[in-house]
């Protein structure tokens, strides 16, 4: 019998001195807020590094078909997409070919369609390529989040509308869109002639048990209008390294896309970027089921002392990402004051909802991938925030 291999995800690992952007903070502050991990990737990509700096140079690279084979392999095995090989075109990042494609495949003043609350970025990615930002919100009832596929429809009827940006699963609300609601997206968007962008980066970061369905795998509909944004960068922690990836299955799209990408100048890896993805996809699968119990467990401790705590903070079910999506609305004040008070008070940096559109001005964004000490810190600061907050502007 194979003994399961342990990994370690309770060691504090001191950050200062690296210029992480997370920790750039006040002695004493204490920052669960921008997505990225507080632990070490996996040993099997660090040995794939260190392998690969012990040659030496380390010039100019090429993506080889190993890398493309790599993705395929985890996207077939993993998600049951079956991807052409030559539809996946390498990205130094989910957020810059995004940017790439808003700026390709429009013209200023056309309507680029976002579910809200979703990622702020993607805020940046429409306007300042010129374009505005058409807001389809989601509906929030009973404590759980479901699109408004009416005011979807709406939306990309627009004549002005020829782009959406699909967050799947969603960020921050950690939601992992159904195959039937995917489908309905995919049958609007081709009749109201919209191409689908969908940020997938978070999909290998589900909750133990349940898969997420990637919208490119749905229907021969979907896969038409699609272009899929995919990376290991969340799920292994390897931002820095500048690694991602599109599929565009529509070879037409696929053309339009391939110049965007390269005349931004953002479809060139660094040494260390298809070497990192190789040994995620290939070797680090062990590792990433580790971390998602780890996770989710992380999630779990949290909910069940804020349960206690306090017991009208509500969390919003999380069926992906690290990162919990909190209710506070039962609290005096919109989510930035609320995060700039449990900041100055309690030296807790988490995010504010407002920055996520509409739907966000009542909850707070916390990142749990961190060892258990710092969540249960993060979480006995919350619950003391909170508690003051309330007893002053009560």
């Amino acid at each position: 019998m194979q003994t399961k291999k342990r990994y370690d995800f309770d060691t504090v690992i001191d950050r200062s001195g690296t210029d992480a952007s997370k920790w750039e903070v006040a002695a004493g502050e204490l920052p669960m807020w921008v997505a990225d991990m507080d632990f070490a990737t996996a040993p099997e990509i660090r040995e794939a590094l260190a392998e690969r700096l012990a040659n030496g140079i380390f010039g100019y690279t090429e993506v080889s078909d190993r890398f493309r084979d790599a993705y395929g392999q985890w996207w077939k095995e993993r998600h049951g997409l079956a991807m052409d090989r030559d539809g996946l075109l390498f990205v130094t990042g989910v957020i810059p070919a995004i940017s790439s494609i808003v700026r390709k495949l429009t013209t200023p003043n056309e309507n680029v369609v976002i579910q809200t609350p979703v990622y702020n970025i993607f805020f940046n990615c429409i306007k300042n390529n010129g374009c505005r930002v058409s807001e389809s919100p989601l509906v929030y009832r009973d404590g759980e989040y479901a699109m408004d596929l009416a005011d979807l429809e709406k939306k990309l009827a627009d004549p002005q509308t020829n782009l959406m940006i699909l967050c799947n699963p969603h960020n921050p609300v950690g939601k992992i869109w159904d195959r039937g609601t995917l489908a309905r997206i995919g049958e609007l968007a081709k009749q109201y002639h919209v191409t689908v962008i969908s940020d997938e980066i978070h999909c290998d970061i589900t909750k133990p048990g349940r898969e997420y369905v990637p919208f490119a795998a749905v229907s021969d509909t979907c896969e038409e209008v699609s272009i899929t944004c995919i990376a290991p960068t969340k799920a292994f922690n390897i931002a820095g390294l500048q690694t991602a990836a599109v599929y565009v299955p529509d070879p037409v799209l696929r053309h339009k896309v391939w110049r965007a990408i390269n005349t931004d100048e953002v479809a060139e890896p660094n040494a260390f970027a298809t070497v990192a993805a190789i040994a995620a996809f290939e070797k680090g699968g062990a590792w990433l089921d580790a971390m998602r119990d780890y996770v989710f467990e992380n999630r779990r401790f949290v909910e069940e002392e804020l349960a206690k705590a306090l017991p009208d903070v509500h969390v919003v079910p999380g069926e992906a990402t690290y990162l919990l999506w909190i209710d506070v609305s039962a609290y005096p004040g919109d989510s930035r004051g609320i995060a700039d008070y449990l900041r100055t008070e309690t030296g807790l940096f988490v995010s504010n909802g407002v920055q996520y559109g509409t739907g966000g001005a009542h909850h707070l964004r916390m990142n749990v991938a961190c060892p258990r000490a710092l969540c249960e810190d993060g979480v006995k600061r919350l619950i003391t925030g909170l508690t003051a907050l309330r007893g002053e502007r009560r």
